[in-house]
């Protein structure tokens, strides 16, 4: 059960699904949350409702998410590429077309649902649908995630992030030369308010709902009309980097949500990789660095650029 959730003034007339389906903390899509109401597990003022609902501030909303059926009857034997695994957390570089955890209407073939096969039992706190999850990589985003087994783990881990200590470093190759060879992107990010399956930068003085976004990047190569680039993030925020690039006017190569809709190289999927990730080990205290190799698509382009 989500915690209640209170209409904020500027949120009024406000359709019910399109306004969950902006809470980035919910982590639904509108979809989803279509599903949980007809089956009457979201409460609006203490009874259910339906999703075109058009919202009043102060009204007080609930939200039921059932346990994933797939999580507690069959573990799937998904090939893993375990970079680290201890008694207390697994790292994992996540491939191409992955979903990290299931969600209503898609519970099976996910990096969770291969991570319960391989370790028997991840993390009981958190989202029910994201055992063990403290962060997330998108579908088509491969690289370098880390996974909580136990519970002490799960609340080092999510601390930390929450602090802004873990560090996340990402290779992007994007379309044009960023002018500035190196610099900071601070744009707030929410729900676009029209397409609500994109993100978009937000004026935060014009929205309640934007949240704060930080990337710093940096050119590491010119490669003609592309650069690839080295970005690091402050904030987490869903599909940030996507959306940080684009609004720079540099959006990444084969992103087919922020991206150029006619793109020469033909990759399948934003090349985008989660190269390294460092925090500290929940039980040693001690400060630690994975990173997880280029895939081999992106690889293969950026030779034959050079």
């Amino acid at each position: 059960m989500a915690g209640e959730i209170i209409v904020p003034v500027g949120a009024e007339k406000e359709r019910l699904d399109q306004f969950l389906a902006g809470l980035e903390d919910l982590g639904l899509s509108r979809s989803q949350l279509k599903e949980l109401i007809d089956q009457g597990l979201v409460n609006l003022n203490g009874t259910p409702t339906k999703a075109s609902y058009k919202l009043r501030a102060g009204d007080r909303i609930t939200v039921e998410i059932p346990p994933p059926k797939e999580l507690t009857t069959g573990p799937e034997a998904i090939p893993l590429d375990i970079v680290f695994e201890d008694q207390d957390l697994i790292v994992v570089n996540k491939p191409k077309n992955l979903v990290v955890h299931p969600a209503p209407g898609n519970y099976s073939g996910t990096l969770v649902n291969a991570l319960l096969h391989h370790c028997g039992q991840l993390a009981t706190l958190g989202a029910p649908l994201r055992p063990g999850i403290v962060h997330r990589l998108d579908k088509d985003t491969s690289g370098v995630i880390v996974i909580a087994k136990t519970d002490l783990a799960y609340r080092s881990l999510t601390k930390q992030i929450k602090d802004r200590t873990v560090e996340k470093t990402y290779l992007a190759l994007v379309h044009g030369i960023p002018a500035a060879k190196e610099g900071t992107i601070e744009a707030n990010i929410g729900r676009h308010p029209v397409n609500r399956q994109k993100m978009t930068v937000l004026d935060p003085a014009g929205s309640t709902r934007s949240r704060e976004a930080i990337s710093h990047y940096r050119v590491i190569k010119e490669l003609g009309k592309y650069a690839l680039l080295e970005v690091k993030i402050k904030t987490g925020r869903t599909h940030q980097i996507r959306v940080h690039l684009s609004h720079l006017k540099h959006p990444i190569v084969g992103d087919q949500v922020y991206g150029k809709k006619n793109e020469e190289l033909k990759a399948e999927g934003q090349l985008l990789h989660a190269y390294k990730l460092k925090f500290d080990h929940p039980r040693t205290g001690a400060r630690v660095e994975f990173e997880a190799p280029m895939p081999a698509e992106m690889a293969e382009i950026l030779k034959n650029l050079s």
